[in-house]
Parts: structure tokens; C-alpha cells; sequence
């Protein structure tokens, strides 16, 4: 992953936001190598420190600090939910109902997660934009913020998204693709200094708008 590839959208003393693509890391992990967001800003000469974090397959807006205190009061916000956070998915299948809240209990387990009465609360609002061939294209508020929330609520309604393998059998999806078909679209938040509300919004990139367009001009499912 170059640095190149890492498109800024907003920078200032205070934060910066990035447009991550899929397959760059948000921070380092244990057992996974390779190129963190905030190596590749280091690189372009910019120095942030993490505040959230998206899975390595998942692409979208992301924010970082420019300090310590930035980052302390972004992440204060994060847990007070004062930061809006939008996301498109596809699902496998004709999602129904279709707007609802998801409210399944996560339980972070470390390498993974898992719906269990034991979790923390994990709350997962969805409604249906449109029909993709045999998918249904959803946008989520994502009221909560626990680990895999999304991939794990939508596998546990039986419509897994698209290119799931971790909550997910591949072998059993109806449509096969090499990520998981989830893009944070829409990030807002109060700036850590001067408190205004900031919003931006990024685009479907290339491999996911190629995808719905394939699935739309092919055959629908019955």
C-alpha cells in the first residue's frame, strides 16, 4: 500500500480525515502486517495519532488527532455519541423489514466477536436504498460502536453482507466477492477545538460501484 493511495480530505492542527481504502490497516494489530493509516500519513509527512478504527477490508472516512489532547477529546466524543457515522452495505438476500433497528448484545472476544446475552448493547439502525440483482443495498446509522457490529448484526439476521467470510460461510453466499461490501459514507462530528459540527462525505469507490453495477444489469433473483 503506497502512501499515494491515502486521500485527505480535511486537515488541520487539530484532526485530520482520511478517505481509507480497503486493505490498509487502521492501527497495527497483533498477527497482522503490513501498512497502517497512520505510517502512510507519516509518510506524506503528517503526524496523527488513532481514534477509531475500520477493518482492514472495510474502506471509507476515518479520523485522526493531531495531538494528544485532540485525540482525547474526539475519543470522548466517540463514547458520548456525539460523532454520526453512516455507512452503505449490501446484503445477501432481500433484507426485510425494510428499516428496523437491530439491538443484539455484542461480546468482543478479541480476534472476533459474537451475539451473546453476556455482550455489551449494540444498537444498528437500517433501511433499504435499493435493490442490487439478488442484494439489497442498506444505509446505516450506527448508533453504537462495537467491534464488527455491522457484519455481526446483518449475519445474525441471515442477511450476511456481501464478501463476509468471517461471520459468514463463503461457499454459501449468493454473491462472491473478494471484501466485504461496507463503506462508512458519511462521518460528523464536533471539532475537538472549536466545537463546530463538521461532515464529510465520501463515494462508493471504484470496486464497490462496479460491483452494484454488475449485479443491477445482470438477472434479478425471483
Amino acid at each position: 500500500m503506497t502512501a499515494q493511495r491515502l486521500e485527505i480530505l480535511h486537515r488541520d492542527d487539530d484532526i485530520v480525515v482520511v478517505l481509507k481504502p480497503s486493505g490498509l490497516l487502521s492501527v497495527a494489530s497483533p498477527g497482522a502486517s503490513g501498512t497502517t493509516v497512520v505510517e502512510a500519513l507519516r509518510r506524506m509527512g503528517v503526524a496523527a495519532l488513532p481514534v477509531h478504527r475500520l477493518d482492514r477490508d472495510v474502506s471509507g472516512v476515518m479520523v485522526l488527532g493531531r495531538h494528544e489532547g485532540a485525540r482525547a477529546t474526539l475519543e470522548s466524543a466517540f463514547r458520548a455519541r456525539s460523532v454520526e457515522k453512516v455507512y452503505w452495505a449490501l446484503a445477501q438476500g432481500r433484507v426485510k423489514p425494510a428499516s428496523g433497528t437491530f439491538d443484539w448484545p455484542i461480546e468482543d472476544r478479541g480476534a472476533d466477536a459474537a451475539v451473546s446475552p453476556r455482550g455489551k448493547p449494540a444498537v444498528t439502525k437500517f433501511r433499504t436504498l435499493s435493490h442490487a440483482g439478488p442484494c439489497t443495498e442498506v444505509e446505516i446509522d450506527l448508533l453504537t460502536g462495537r467491534y464488527n457490529q455491522i457484519r455481526l448484526h446483518f449475519a445474525h439476521a441471515r442477511f450476511p453482507l456481501v464478501g463476509e467470510r468471517k461471520y459468514a460461510f463463503g461457499r454459501d453466499a449468493v454473491v462472491k466477492f473478494k471484501r466485504v461490501a461496507l463503506h462508512p459514507m458519511t462521518l460528523a462530528l464536533p471539532h475537538p477545538k472549536t466545537g463546530a459540527l463538521l461532515s464529510w462525505t465520501a463515494p462508493l469507490p471504484a470496486d464497490l460501484s462496479e460491483l452494484v453495477t454488475r449485479l443491477r444489469s445482470g438477472p434479478s433473483s425471483p
